[in-house]
């Protein structure tokens, strides 16, 4: 495709935004709440009439629970393929009360849609369907192959996409993966994803006694069950922020050169941070650049301490039972598996009477920063919001990435299209028009850029 013809979409685009903000207003309309069951088969019907309107091939693929939406378009032998993903489930809209407007009745205020799902994540992978519909409207045509791929279990952390993928890979032959989802940098700059940290959830339960007993008459006889929680999580951390789990850090790869040179050029205003949160210092070590921190380390979350009395005033009172519950934070190559095993093994060591409960658990994920796709999806970012994006390495969270990088072998990338103060999972969450202008843009010069390669 020449740029001429960009051109020329990129001009549709701008014609059509008003109508785009009234449809992707009627389809946020209509909730899709994964977490309750609510919607999910009435919006799923909705996209198969919507994929296939665009000129796509349309089907839902049942799951365990929510249905897989699966649209595609092969016209283009000699262009890539991509993957277009995204989730038509959304977060439950509760507290209602602390919404100005009600979450299922999308309203425009100062700029933006305020509703649930429009930022996370209607309203991007929307924008990505509009920019299809945008070529095929200039032009008749694609000028990549293109499979939308709309999971409605992420908010429910994707418990079968991972099966589905494996069971279905056939119909997800491509070359590539692009995900529009998630906020924009704080300074409103886009950002383009190379890959998510991964994670590991436990509990370690200790009981010392068949019941809480008087602090004065039991204790320095029977030992306090927090204390035994306190004293095993001490041995797993230390205060100078090291993890001493043996083990723990044999499989990490570590980060290359380009992933350095890519995380330190990011823009930080540490003080704003730590403003922001109230913050006195950062965690140990101290000397660990701000963004390595959050893509090139494991973490150990002690994500909350249970046990005894926390009302008011005082108990005396020696605690029998006590739970911790943890994350471990994985960077590439760790595994759930191999986490829990270490964790195991520790625990066994060190507190042979606290038992060990692994939770769920999302592999890591990474792309090279040097993938030769990498330039077409960072010029789509750069036409879409006419600056350059920011190269993110990879992001703290975790995503189901994975599926596409460690089952299917694809480069995964992505481009967020809503802003950072979108307010996800939130009451009042929203989407700014301009972001939701930009995101259209930004998917048409996608396929476009992809178009220009030949496979």
């Amino acid at each position: 495709m020449t740029d001429d013809t960009l051109t020329q979409v990129l001009a549709h685009i701008d014609a059509a935004k008003d109508s785009y903000v009234t449809r992707v207003m009627d389809y946020v309309r209509h909730p899709s709440i994964s977490a309750q069951d609510i919607g999910i088969t009435e919006v799923g019907i909705l996209l198969l009439k919507m994929l296939r309107e665009l000129g796509l091939q349309a089907e839902s693929i049942p799951t365990k629970r929510h249905p897989m939406i699966l649209g595609r378009w092969h016209g283009k032998p000699d262009a890539p393929t991509v993957i277009l993903y995204g989730h038509y489930d959304v977060q439950p809209p509760e507290p209602l009360d602390l919404w100005l407007s009600p979450p299922f009745e999308p309203t425009i205020r100062n700029g933006r849609i305020w509703a649930r799902g429009i930022g996370d994540n209607k309203g991007q992978h929307f924008a990505q369907l509009m920019a299809i519909e945008a070529h095929f409207a200039v032009t008749g045509s694609l000028p990549c192959n293109v499979i939308v791929l709309l999971e409605g279990e992420e908010e429910i952390g994707s418990p079968h996409i991972a099966d589905f993928v494996h069971e279905h890979r056939a119909k997800l032959t491509a070359d590539l993966v692009v995900t529009a989802d998630g906020p924009l940098h704080t300074s409103g700059r886009p950002i383009v994803t190379f890959g998510v940290r991964g994670v590991a959830s436990f509990e370690l339960r200790a009981k010392t006694a068949s019941r809480d007993m008087h602090s004065g008459n039991y204790g320095g006889v029977a030992p306090n069950a927090i204390w035994s929680l306190v004293h095993l999580l001490a041995t797993m951390k230390n205060a100078s922020g090291e993890i001493t789990i043996e083990g723990l850090h044999d499989p990490i790869i570590q980060p290359t050169n380009a992933e350095r040179e890519a995380a330190a050029t990011l823009p930080l205003d540490l003080d704003g941070v730590m403003a922001d949160l109230g913050l006195r210092h950062l965690d140990a070590p101290a000397d660990r650049p701000f963004y390595d921190r959050l893509m090139f380390h494991p973490t150990l979350t002690i994500n909350g301490l249970h046990g005894g009395y926390g009302g008011a005033g005082g108990k005396t009172v020696l605690p029998s039972q006590a739970i911790a519950k943890c994350d471990i934070r994985l960077v590439e190559a760790m595994t759930p598996e191999e986490v829990f095993a270490r964790v195991a093994d520790h625990v066994a060591k060190h507190a042979p009477d606290v038992e060990f409960v692994p939770q769920g658990g999302m592999l890591p994920s990474k792309t090279s920063v040097e993938s030769p796709f990498a330039p077409a999806v960072i010029a789509a970012c750069r036409t879409g919001n006419g600056v350059e994006p920011l190269l993110f390495p990879v992001l703290g969270g975790s995503l189901p990435d994975y599926v596409f990088t460690k089952i299917l072998g694809l480069p995964a990338f992505g481009t967020p299209y809503a802003n950072a103060d979108e307010a996800n999972h939130a009451p009042n969450e929203n989407l700014t028009l301009e972001c939701f202008h930009k995101g259209i843009r930004t998917g048409a010069a996608l396929l476009s850029e992809l178009g220009k390669i030949r496979v």
